[in-house]
Parts: C-alpha cells; sequence; structure tokens
C-alpha cells in the first residue's frame, strides 16, 4: 500500500515536467504542421492560403530534394563510417598504458566539446585555408599541387570536419567498452597462444558489438541534423554540392522566405529522421537480445 502512495505521489510530482517538456516539444510541431498547409510567403505580402498538401508535394518533387537526400546519406554514412572505425583504433590505443595517459585521453575527447561553428571557422581558416592554411604547408613541403578544399572536395571538407567532432565520442563510448572485457576471457586468449589479430576479430570485436549499435544510433540522429559546418564553410555550395535536407530546408525558410515549403520541408525531415531511428532501434534491440 505504501509503494502504491510512494509512486502516486511520485507520479503527481514529476507531471508538470512531464507536461511542460510535452508542451515545448508539441507545439513547435503543430505550429509547423499547420504552416506547412499554407501558401505563406512573407515577400508576397498576401493573406495565407489553405493549400492541404501541396508544400509537401512541391517539396518532394523538387530535383534539389533528391540531390540533398543523396548529400544526406553521403554525409551520414561517411561519418559513421570514419568515426566509428577511427574510434575503435583510438579506444585500442588509449588502453594501452602509456605514460601521460590521462593527457592524451583529455587530448582526444577535446573536440567533443567545441561547438560546431567554431570547430567549422577553426578548419576553415587554420587548416584549410588556401592561401596560408596547415594544410597548405604540408602540400607545398612535399612538392604536391595545393587544392582548395571548399571548392576542389567541398563533401569531403565538410565530412573531415564532422569525422572530427564526432570521433572523440566514438572513442570514449568504445574505450568504456573495451575496459569492460572480462580479464580472465583475456588470459584464456593468451594462453591459447591467440595472435593479435584474431584476439581482436574473435573477442574484442565482438564485445564492442553493442557499444559500436548503440554509437550508430545515436550519431545518426544527430549527423541527419548537421548544419553549422555546411553554412560556416561552403553555404551548400559549390552549387547544392553540400546542401543536405536541413540545408534545404534552411534555404527555403531564410533566403526564398518561403515559410509554408519550409515547414513542409522541415515536416519531411522529422519523418526521414524518426524513420531511420526506429530502424536503428529495431538494430539495437536486436544486438541487445543477442
Amino acid at each position: 500500500m505504501a509503494t502504491r502512495q510512494t509512486m502516486t505521489a511520485g507520479r503527481i510530482l514529476v507531471a508538470p515536467s512531464v507536461i511542460l517538456l510535452f508542451a515545448f516539444m508539441l507545439a513547435p510541431l503543430v505550429r509547423t504542421l499547420y504552416f506547412s498547409t499554407l501558401h505563406y510567403n512573407l515577400l508576397d505580402g498576401s493573406v495565407p492560403q489553405f493549400l492541404g498538401f501541396q508544400n509537401y508535394v512541391d517539396f518532394l518533387s523538387d530535383p534539389n530534394f533528391i540531390d540533398s537526400l543523396v548529400n544526406t546519406l553521403i554525409l551520414v554514412l561517411s561519418v559513421l563510417v570514419i568515426s566509428v572505425g577511427g574510434g575503435i583504433f583510438v579506444a585500442l590505443l588509449m588502453d594501452q598504458q602509456v605514460v601521460g595517459l590521462n593527457i592524451l585521453r583529455l587530448m582526444v575527447i577535446a573536440p567533443f566539446f567545441v561547438m560546431p561553428t567554431v570547430s567549422a571557422l577553426v578548419w576553415k581558416n587554420l587548416l584549410m585555408n588556401p592561401e596560408s592554411g596547415f594544410f597548405l604547408w604540408i602540400t607545398r613541403s612535399l612538392h604536391l599541387p595545393a587544392p582548395i578544399w571548399f571548392t576542389n572536395w567541398p563533401m569531403l571538407s565538410v565530412i573531415f570536419i564532422v569525422s572530427w567532432e564526432w570521433l572523440p565520442f566514438a572513442s570514449l563510448i568504445l574505450l568504456t567498452s573495451l575496459q569492460s572485457l572480462d580479464l580472465e576471457q583475456q588470459e584464456a586468449a593468451v594462453l591459447d597462444g591467440a595472435g593479435a589479430i584474431p584476439y581482436f576479430f574473435y573477442i574484442v570485436l565482438p564485445h564492442m558489438a553493442r557499444a559500436i549499435t548503440v554509437v550508430i544510433l545515436i550519431e545518426t540522429i544527430f549527423l541527419l541534423g548537421v548544419f553549422a559546418e555546411i553554412l560556416v564553410t561552403t553555404n551548400g555550395g559549390p552549387g547544392d554540392a553540400t546542401t543536405n535536407i536541413t540545408f534545404l530546408v534552411y534555404k527555403q525558410a531564410l533566403l526564398d522566405f518561403d515559410v509554408g515549403g519550409a515547414s513542409a520541408g522541415g515536416i519531411v525531415a522529422v519523418v526521414i529522421a524518426n524513420i531511420a531511428a526506429i530502424f536503428l532501434m529495431r538494430i539495437v534491440g536486436k544486438n541487445l537480445e543477442a
């Protein structure tokens, strides 16, 4: 009886916070759904008119949508491969006993706490600058042609920046998983004469499978909304070479002032993100059950 009363009291105390959080989430979504059904352009000066699903049809039939969807997939998959693959390698290095290990771990994790806008500015002005960047100095030292990164390889440049931001996150999660490996299992592998490569593929990698799945899930949800890095470095160009769905919505809203079309694009982006999240959650669930 006391337990039930405690649970009821706890729910009553938590209810205002839950209701407030739900309202903050629901109100913008409902407002966006409403605008997505209107012809509402700030440049027209006319009264918004009801269009139904026409904004969705226009957004999905726009050739730029297909290009932005392809760019989004390329960006997400590339960053996942680099951050997860690099995260495994960095985690293995940080698991070794070396001098200054704490400082090394701090330096590896530090990029994750840098704001995306600041990261993009650092890469654009200090590393990839075509006149005074660090990469320019390297290519000149090796007597190689110096590329103009954001013109010659725009998508690759954005992928490098975003991967640099998310590599510490993957490394930290995978290091935690690696350090939970059973010592008896490690000793048994050594006594059985397992080499480094079989030990990694048959013991370490299966043990890290759950952590890798969680990293992929979390990163995918956030990578679908990459925006600041593109705005600061390439502004979606050259042309539409680096325009993802998030940046396409931004262009419709703040450059074309098409509130109705941008709202429809925002809803489409939310639907795509939820489909990806549900798909990945099922993979995570199966992996955890296994």
